[in-house]
Parts: structure tokens; C-alpha cells; sequence
């Protein structure tokens, strides 16, 4: 994130339970909620992963999807390296900066298509073929808080005022500062008695990339058409194909119904606790109006991104999503959230599936590039 960004989110962050006790009024506080669910559908998924003091939850759900995803497939579980995915990005977004002459962002946020544009251009290789998150920095978890300044300083420093062209050798000194800090990408490795490069490893798990969709939901674009979602961390300008709420929804346990995860980018600023429960104020209906006076007020963001596994019903019925979160085994629920289908319904950005898990209508949507 610039160092505007990281300020707007720590104030976020800190003011998420305070948010979420003035919107809870006529109830408890949220982070005081206690709930017993009862599952209804659970998708086998990897490990939950801590993304610890880095913006790269993009990185840590995008991959673990795609873990479930070979899991599903090939029944084969892997723990695939998300800083080999922050490393080739981060480069990528420094290459669009100096493309831009400066006139993007650098930003540690992302988006599910980040990772799978690194695994089409780069490939992917297992965690332990690079050195663990936060090792070279004296921590045990990737901590970028003296990584991504230094490499924002560097890569701002490119395009200078006035200047007719960028500095000579930039991408040098912006991938040894990407080295220091996260080491350097393998040329080749060994996994399992066998020899990779980053490409043939990505070959070999058995995924299409091509089979990948993002599907959105808002009114300032046309129905059933496809769009780039104007939000920051979604430098790459991937569009999402935009369709109604309730059809969005519809998708969604579709999907989980017939054995697919899916990969969930939204807004946790509002009623998502550190507890592990996200809910809605009673009272409250997730409308499509609703949802997109909240997109151009801001009062819904982009700032997140999870994969949902499961569906389960609390005590008294209501219907809630089993979504597994990346910042360690934390919470009621050892990492594990709880999240309202009216939560869900209100604060997706988008999600992001195999297109084989949509409804037939939609399987025949096809890419505008």
C-alpha cells in the first residue's frame, strides 16, 4: 500500500469494533456475539495460513484456493509459495508504474487475478522452495512494515519530475530490494525427488487458468457485460462479468452445492469482528441500491480477500458461510470465519470461481481479452 493507504487501513482496522458496536445497536457488540453453527456443506481446503504484518491476503486466499481447487481435482494437497506470487508481482506492478510514468499506484494489496497472471507468466513453486515469510527480516511470519516503504521509495523514485525518461537500470535495484527482503526466485528446485523450473511445476498441478472467471455486481455498469472494477488494488484492469446481486448469490451456493470453493474479494471495514463473526445490523437488507450507494460513498471498499469452503446455519436458522481468512489460527474459530449471507450479499466486490461451477447460461459467457 502507498503510505497514504496503510494510514486509511490501520484507522479502519481500528475502528472496526467500534464500528461494528454503533451498528449493532438494538444487540450485543458483535465482538461479545458467542454462536454455535451447525454445518450444512464443507469442502475439504489446505492449512489456514498467517499473512501476518504484510498486505498479501490476495496472495495467501488466491493460492489456497487454488489448492482447494487441485485438491478437488486430483485429491493431491499442496502448500504453494504465496511470496514467490508477492515477488514477481510486485515487480509487475513497479514495470506498470514506470509504464504509467508514474501515474498508478505501488501497492502491497492485489487481487485473485494478480496471482493468476504471475502463475501465466512466471509459473509458481512450493513454499519451501524459497525462504520462509519474514526469515530474512528477524521475523517468524512476513512482516513488510521496513520492506514495502523502502521498495515504495525506490520504485517512486524512478520517474522523476520533469524527467524525459525513467532512471537507467531501475528494475535492478527494485528486485534487490524485492531479494532482501523476501530472497530471491528459484531458476529450478526439487519437490518430491523431482526437478522444476517455476513454469513446468505450474504444468504440472494440473490446472487451466483459462477455466478461472471473476463475477461482480453493481449498477454503474450494464448487466450481463463484462467491466473493470474501479478499485484500487486492481492495477492489472481485469474485468469481472457483472450480473444482479440475487443472480450473484444464486452462484455462489451453486457453486459450494456442487463441490467448488470460491475465492471471495470484498469489504471487511464494517461488521466483520476479530472473533471470527460477520453480520449485519438487524435491520439492515443487502439491496442492490444499498450496495451501490455503499460502493460510491465509500463506505464499502475493497480491502480483502478469503475463499469460502462451507455453508452452515446458526441456532436459530439464519444462513451463514464458512470462509477460511488468512491471518493465522485466530478468532472463535482457529482462523475459520462466519459470515452472514446478508454480510456476504452486501459487501462482495467479487468472486472469483471456476467457471465450470457456473449455471449453464453463464458457462458460454466469454472473456473480452
Amino acid at each position: 500500500m502507498t503510505h497514504y493507504y496503510k494510514v486509511i487501513m490501520a484507522l479502519l482496522l481500528m475502528a472496526t469494533t467500534a464500528a461494528a458496536q454503533e451498528n449493532l445497536q438494538r444487540g450485543a457488540k458483535a465482538s461479545e456475539v458467542t454462536k454455535t453453527f451447525t454445518t450444512l456443506k464443507e469442502i475439504p481446503i489446505t492449512s489456514v495460513k498467517n499473512q501476518w504484518r504484510s498486505g498479501t491476503c490476495w496472495a495467501y486466499a488466491t493460492l489456497g484456493y487454488l489448492e482447494t481447487e487441485i485438491l478437488r481435482q486430483t485429491g493431491r494437497v499442496y502448500d504453494l509459495c504465496e511470496m514467490f506470487v508477492v515477488s514477481k508481482d510486485y515487480m509487475d506492478c513497479a514495470t506498470h508504474y514506470v509504464r504509467m510514468h508514474g501515474y498508478s499506484q505501488i501497492s502491497e494489496g492485489g487481487s485473485c487475478d494478480d496471482v493468476l497472471e504471475v502463475i501465466r507468466q512466471h509459473g509458481i513453486c512450493p513454499e519451501n522452495a524459497m525462504p520462509a515469510p519474514g526469515s530474512l527480516t528477524g521475523d517468524s511470519l512476513a512482516n513488510f512494515n521496513v520492506f514495502f516503504p523502502e521498495l515504495e521509495r525506490r520504485v517512486s523514485g524512478i520517474v522523476r519530475k520533469d524527467a524525459k525518461e525513467p532512471l537507467p537500470h531501475w528494475q535492478d535495484s527494485v528486485q534487490a530490494v524485492i531479494e532482501k527482503y523476501l530472497g530471491r526466485c528459484p531458476e529450478s528446485f526439487v519437490y518430491e525427488g523431482k526437478t522444476y523450473t517455476p513454469r513446468s511445476f505450474a504444468e504440472s498441478l494440473g490446472l487451466n487458468l483459462d477455466d478461472y472467471v471473476s463475477l461482480t455486481s453493481y449498477t454503474h455498469h450494464p448487466f450481463n457485460r463484462w467491466f473493470v472494477i474501479e478499485a484500487p488494488y486492481k492495477w492489472r484492469l481485469k474485468p469481472s462479468y457483472n450480473i444482479p446481486i440475487n443472480e450473484l448469490m444464486t452462484v455462489l451456493d451453486k457453486a459450494l452445492d456442487a463441490g467448488y470453493t470460491v475465492a471471495w474479494g470484498g469489504d471487511v471495514t464494517g461488521d466483520f469482528t476479530r472473533t471470527g463473526l460477520a453480520m449485519l445490523p438487524d435491520g439492515v437488507q443487502p439491496t442492490q441500491q444499498l450496495r451501490q450507494e455503499q460502493w460510491d460513498d465509500w463506505r464499502m471498499t475493497y480491502d480483502h480477500v478469503m475463499v469460502i469452503y462451507g455453508k452452515a446455519v446458526d441456532e436459530q436458522g439464519n444462513p451463514y458461510y464458512m470462509v477460511k481468512n488468512s491471518w493465522g489460527e485466530s478468532g472463535q474459530y482457529k482462523g475459520i470465519w462466519y459470515m452472514s449471507r446478508d454480510y456476504i450479499a452486501l459487501n462482495t466486490t467479487y468472486l472469483f470461481l471456476n467457471r465450470h461451477a457456473l449455471s449453464p447460461h453463464l458457462t458460454t459467457i466469454s472473456t473480452p481479452f
